[in-house]
């Protein structure tokens, strides 16, 4: 995350920030009386701080905090660009809490509030100086991103200048990709235009930035329609544009503003919002559901033996491969099989490999129960395109592309309109029209649709 923040860690801030702000309150409740022992201040009869004011200044503080992009790992690359965030987001929730109390327990003491904001600000600012610390001792635990760009015109040499020169931005320039001379570039030359996918794969490139003034636009089309098959960000100057492929946006790369045809989606606001739903959902139903994940196991176990889990590798948000989770629902390496069903193209009826306890757990969608891991692990949300097979995306048209804009998902619009019994090609269509329309609302339906579809067993099978 040398970068920039993840959404799970936004999200895991948000939440580390609130409970910081409820320990703040208790931390200057307690203090508080003590400091009655100084000669210069007040004696306090009952300094005790309502409770209901613990959850409203938690809500309170990282709304504020939310508005003031402290969590936006874009704009938090660098730590001076997070402080200048928490300096202000403090000061206004400070002030905020304040009128608060004005309108609501005004016996509090000032002293008391005083403390309450020292210790807050305090704790918020420190815990982030400790952890950016941590990271910087850990290289290894946050690589930088590796970074490939395609021209040798004078933008290119001038990104690739920037990068090598601001440490802060994360990046590490790997070379250029050109078939001109590259005499004044500062990086190496790995080779020409035709051979970027093969150095991408070769160095594990994370981002391909695409800066080649005066090329010819059917080159520049083709090399981009190449990388949309590869797990690689794409970044092209603005004169570009027309060649996203589904949302282009501007941003900024190594401090130059630039067109990121892989843009997500969703903004940014809207993921954080998608992450925290993903986590308020998938914790409870993991530690609820506890019981019947450990007796699904075990009558597996009963039944047929190990491996109780069926793992396999999918494509999921930006064209990344993932393993995905559930319980085995076929007669072991059933899945070695061409014409597996378990995670073929369109689930069959009545097939023979499906054990009983299988059937009965395809029928109440509890073999889809480990996927909230997926969750946890940031992998998958809990509404999305359904995570495809590689060999199928393969074979995939470059539209069909566009299904990876947003992080794939348990549940999502064709699971709630057919399920197995919508053929597999009708899947891309459903899965557009949902991130085109996507909203938290949307979710939430979807979400509330799921429950009927799985009380009725509907396409279950």
């Amino acid at each position: 995350m040398v970068r920039r923040f993840s959404v799970t860690f936004g999200v895991y801030a948000l939440f580390l920030d609130a409970l910081l702000v409820m320990a703040s309150l208790y931390l200057a409740n307690w203090v508080r009386p003590w400091m009655s022992t100084f000669p210069f201040v007040k004696e306090l009869n009952d300094p005790q701080i309502p409770l209901p004011l613990y959850p409203v200044f938690a809500i309170l503080w990282v709304g504020i905090l939310l508005f003031f992009s402290v969590y936006d790992g874009r704009k938090n690359v660098a730590f001076i660009n997070e402080l200048l965030s928490l300096f202000a987001g403090t000061l206004f929730a400070g002030i905020a809490s304040a009128g608060v109390l004005y309108f609501s327990f005004r016996d509090i003491s000032r002293l008391l509030f005083l403390l309450f904001f020292t210790f807050t600000a305090l704790l918020l600012l420190g815990w982030r100086l400790i952890w950016r610390r941590a990271r910087r001792s850990q290289p290894e635990a946050g690589a930088e991103r590796c970074v490939l760009i395609a021209g040798d015109g004078p933008i290119a040499s001038q990104v690739g200048r920037k990068i090598i020169e601001n440490r802060t931005f994360g990046l590490s320039l790997v070379g250029y990709a050109h078939d001109g001379t590259g005499a004044d570039l500062p990086g190496q030359t790995r080779g020409g235009l035709a051979q970027v996918p093969a150095l991408v794969r070769e160095h594990a490139i994370d981002e391909v930035l695409i800066a080649l003034e005066g090329a010819d636009p059917k080159q520049v089309a083709r090399l981009i329609l190449e990388l949309q098959l590869l797990p690689v960000k794409v970044w092209v100057v603005p004169e570009f544009f027309q060649l996203a492929l589904f949302k282009a946006g501007l941003d900024e790369f190594a401090g130059i503003p630039m067109l990121d045809l892989r843009a997500s989606a969703i903004s940014e606001p809207q993921r954080i919002a998608k992450r925290t739903l993903d986590l308020l959902v998938a914790v409870p139903v993991l530690v609820i559901g506890l019981p019947v994940i450990l007796l699904s196991g075990l009558a597996i176990w009963l039944e047929t033996g190990r491996p109780l889990v069926f793992k396999q590798e999918r494509v999921g948000e930006n064209g990344r491969v993932f393993r995905i989770y559930k319980f085995r629902t076929m007669v072991a390496g059933a899945e070695q099989n061409a014409d597996s069903a378990e995670w073929g193209r369109h689930k069959q009826r009545d097939d023979p490999r499906v054990t009983r306890v299988g059937r009965i757990l395809r029928r109440t969608s509890l073999d889809e129960l480990p996927q909230f891991f997926n969750v946890l692990l940031g992998n998958m949300s809990l509404v999305g395109p359904r995570p495809e097979l590689p060999e199928i995306v393969a074979r995939y048209e470059p539209w069909q592309h566009q299904r990876f804009a947003v992080p794939p998902g348990i549940t999502g619009w064709w699971q709630i309109h057919g399920r197995a019994e919508k053929l597999m090609h009708r899947h891309t269509e459903e899965d557009i029209y949902y991130i085109e329309n996507y909203s938290i609302l949307l979710d939430l339906q979807i979400l509330l649709r799921t429950v009927g579809v799985v009380l009725g067993g509907k396409g279950a099978y």
